[in-house]
């Protein structure tokens, strides 16, 4: 069947505005720094560069930024009392959490996403850490990107000539243009019959977006999750994924944790992929076991979901259902791939409900799934897919 799509909005060859940025964090060499990365954009500006959750509550209307970014600890008003102060002001406001990697920045970054912040960075411990602060801009720009896509709007002044990305060729010389950041797609999508092989383990791939849809899909699936495996890769460093397994845990009422190298993997339990390291499955013995890797990035990420989907195909064959879940890039693709020429099954988040369409999408456009969903009708699909209905 074909399923229609909305155009990528990275993709329209219309002019827009500069995405405007409020950066707000206490110390003045993190905004220096990432106001410098913003405006060497582009398509995005720093709006306002301000100290204190307080502030940046009392000037959010007059600024009238599309995405800000707020720091958690700070004097006068911390990030997560000024969050929900802000959306009150601004609906639409996207807000990306930013926190050092401790265990209680972790929580409270999860809190956030609850209370409606869009998703959340981890911030070097040092700016002196080349390689980490590389890392950080890369993906904050990433997130800034494709999360204020949402709420692009078109320039006023037509513009006649426009690079591939659809940004103007006359852009500042000082600031960079980035390259499309999705292929070009149909305005239909063809999805293709359910295998009729039994499901006999359930694989989870996400990112942006993903804990929130992760909370929602294993809620409903108990029944699923007593009777076969779990595994997630859920785009996330370290400590993040910790705080995170505990909240699956309470979620699902099951076992859930961050992977063990060498455990057996077993139904009943719900294994998280550990922050910072790639999880596979495996043989030992004839029972499938988890193998962590501490690997190079894949995909720009690590955990990445690829080396799990394409190491499962060993363990189940063609038992294998696998469901991708809103998220950036297009990590999973690859994998999916490989899970249904082997016999498998993958369905992908829908559109209108997934955060970031990039994941879920690049596995839709490859013409890989049997279902593309919203998020509330997934769980109730799993559950009939593993008692044994088909289709």
């Amino acid at each position: 069947m074909s399923v229609a799509v909305a155009a990528s909005p990275g993709l329209t060859t219309q002019r827009h505005e500069p995405l405007r940025v409020m950066v707000v964090d206490d110390s003045a060499v993190i905004r220096g720094l990432i106001s410098r990365w913003i405006e060497a954009e582009a398509d995005m500006t720093v709006a306002a560069s301000i100290r204190t959750g307080l502030d940046a509550v009392n000037q959010v209307e007059r600024v009238a930024p599309d995405v800000v970014v707020l720091d958690i600890e700070m004097p006068d008003m911390d990030g997560i009392s000024a969050l929900p102060l802000l959306l009150a002001k601004k609906r639409d406001l996207i807000i990306i959490m930013a926190s050092t990697l401790t265990l209680r920045n972790a929580e409270i970054s999860l809190k956030a996403l609850s209370l409606g912040a869009s998703d959340y960075i981890p911030k070097p411990e040092s700016t002196r850490e080349i390689a980490a602060a590389d890392i950080f801009k890369r993906d904050l720009i990433e997130k800034i990107r494709h999360l204020g896509a949402r709420v692009r709007r078109p320039a006023t002044v037509p513009s006649p000539s426009l690079s591939p990305a659809g940004q103007p060729l006359q852009a500042s010389p000082a600031r960079t243009l980035s390259p499309p950041v999705v292929p070009p797609v149909p305005s239909k999508v063809t999805t293709r019959p359910f295998s009729p092989a039994a499901p006999r383990v359930l694989l989870i791939g996400s990112s942006t977006g993903g804990p929130q849809a992760l909370m929602t899909l294993i809620a409903g699936i108990g029944s699923v999750i007593d009777r076969y495996p779990v595994l997630i890769t859920q785009h996330m460093p370290p400590t993040f994924t910790t705080i995170l397994a505990e909240h699956l845990a309470r979620t699902s009422g099951r076992p859930a944790h961050e992977a063990i190298d060498g455990e057996a993997v077993k139904p009943g339990q719900i294994y998280l992929a550990p922050g910072g390291r790639h999880m596979r499955v495996a043989r030992s013995g004839g029972n499938p076991v988890i193998a962590l890797a501490d690997g190079p990035q894949i995909n720009f990420c690590k955990p990445a979901v690829d080396p799990l989907f394409s190491s499962a195909i060993d363990v189940w064959q063609n038992g294998i259902l696998a469901v991708i879940l809103t998220g950036m890039g297009s990590d999973g693709c690859g994998g999916s791939k490989e899970i249904v020429a082997a016999g498998g099954n993958v369905i992908a988040q829908d559109e209108a409900t997934s955060v970031v369409w990039g994941m879920p999408g690049a596995v839709a456009h490859a013409g890989v799934c049997a279902a593309i969903l919203p998020l509330d009708q997934i769980a109730p699909k799993l559950v009939r897919l593993f008692s044994g209905v088909r289709g």
